[in-house]
């Protein structure tokens, strides 16, 4: 069963990999040439796919995390900092906006897109310091708000998300975009830097305060006094630009259900929306997997249940060691007694440890120790960690959000 639940990831995955879905979306060389500004977790891997099957004058920036870059000829692989923006992508934001005032109507901005852009992409509008957006990101971070509300207000403080990166090119955009946000709306991933934006100002300040969020001087100032909206639906700025979304957690779990079918267990997919708190989810899952194994519906076993989307973890105080996928196997152990059970964020990194996430067993709670306690200090890196039942691939390089599946026999 480990062995199982660990194919239908690396299934999940597979089914995400740039190598394999970049080069159809590839469009025709223009007549001058074209720069690649890419950005994001698989932004290292997108960009050598292009290399590999571009015929003309190429040349580009690819900003991803640390540790997951690749060698590559044509185009300019910088590591930065994720979740929290840092210097090092401010550097290399900057760079690839004035590449992109530079390109005439004759050349062509290839924009690649993945999750983890927000931060990576990171240029700060002129009246917000880096570390100003550092703190906001990193209170953001720990306050439980979703992926979409945080971008809101990621954008208008930036001066190249929601939209202004297509909205300073004068050459033909297109965005090529791995989604890892629900919905797999452009305006959402990376923070949006192709397309339009509906939200505004106002959003991002409501957002601030609905989440206790108490931002720098200069961060309450800029959205307090908006003077420069980001481009809206409708804007001029994008007749000449154009988002396609090449990779979905939906079709992930597709390929991740084929495995289990293959192997006798009926596949259950129950979307890739499942929002909230991760031991709160866990506990819903947990309810579920209690009915159907006292009566058998609404599926009778052996069944496996797939889900994807992007839960969130609420942090007070110091908190301890482990992601949203390692936390939401150990609440649904808690709850269920334990289970046949995987979660992983595609992307290989559980927010921000080693692991991608974790397996649980049906004896994970008699072989640990104080999970209750464990749980309620979020520490689940810890409590998995010492049972060995981590899931380590290091970066996959590519990113469509979370990764669940339990199996009720």
């Amino acid at each position: 069963m480990r062995s199982l639940l660990e194919a239908s990831f690396r299934a999940a995955v597979a089914a995400a990999d740039p190598r394999l879905i970049v080069a159809p979306h590839l469009p025709p060389p223009p007549k001058g040439k074209t720069f690649v500004a890419a950005a994001g977790k698989a932004a290292a891997a997108m960009a050598a796919a292009v290399e590999a099957h571009w015929q003309g004058p190429l040349e580009g920036i690819a900003i991803t995390r640390y540790g997951h870059g690749l060698p590559t000829k044509r185009i300019r692989v910088v590591e930065a900092g994720h979740p929290v923006p840092d210097e090092a992508g401010e550097k290399a934001a900057r760079e690839i906006l004035e590449k992109a005032k530079a390109l005439g109507p004759d050349d062509l901005l290839l924009a690649l897109l993945s999750g983890g852009g927000s931060s990576l992409l990171s240029l700060p509008a002129a009246d917000v310091p880096m570390a100003d957006l550092k703190a906001v990101t990193s209170q953001l971070l720990k306050s439980g708000a979703a992926i979409q509300e945080m971008n809101t207000v990621r954008k208008h403080l930036s001066a190249i998300h929601g939209g202004r990166l297509a909205a300073a090119s004068r050459a033909p955009v297109l965005a090529l975009i791995i989604s890892d946000v629900t919905g797999d709306d452009p305006t959402h991933i990376a923070s949006g830097p192709c397309a339009p934006d509906p939200t505004t100002y106002a959003d991002a300040r409501e957002i601030l305060q609905r989440y206790r969020v108490a931002p720098p001087e200069s961060v309450r100032a800029r959205l307090g006094h908006a003077r420069d909206e980001t481009p809206k639906p409708g804007d001029a700025a994008f007749k000449h630009a154009k988002n396609v979304v090449i990779a979905t957690a939906h079709r992930s779990l597709e390929a991740a259900a084929m495995v289990f079918e293959r192997q006798g267990v009926t596949p259950v997919i129950l979307g890739d929306t499942v929002t909230g708190e991760a031991a709160e989810v866990a506990k819903v899952m947990a309810a579920l997997v209690q009915e159907i194994r006292s009566h058998g519906k609404p599926w009778k076993p052996p069944v496996a249940l797939i889900s994807g989307g992007e839960c969130t973890v609420t942090i007070t105080g110091d908190g301890g060691r482990g992601g949203r996928c390692a936390e939401f196997l150990l609440s649904l152990g808690i709850e269920t007694g334990g289970a046949w059970a995987i979660a992983c964020d595609t992307d290989g990194i559980d927010g921000s440890e080693d692991n991608a996430g974790a397996i649980l067993t049906p004896d994970s709670m008699k072989r640990g120790r104080d999970a209750k306690a464990v749980l309620a200090r979020h520490d689940s890196y810890g409590f998995f960690s010492a049972l060995g039942d981590l899931v380590v691939t290091g970066p996959t390089r590519t990113n469509v959000n979370d990764y669940r599946a339990i199996v009720v026999t």
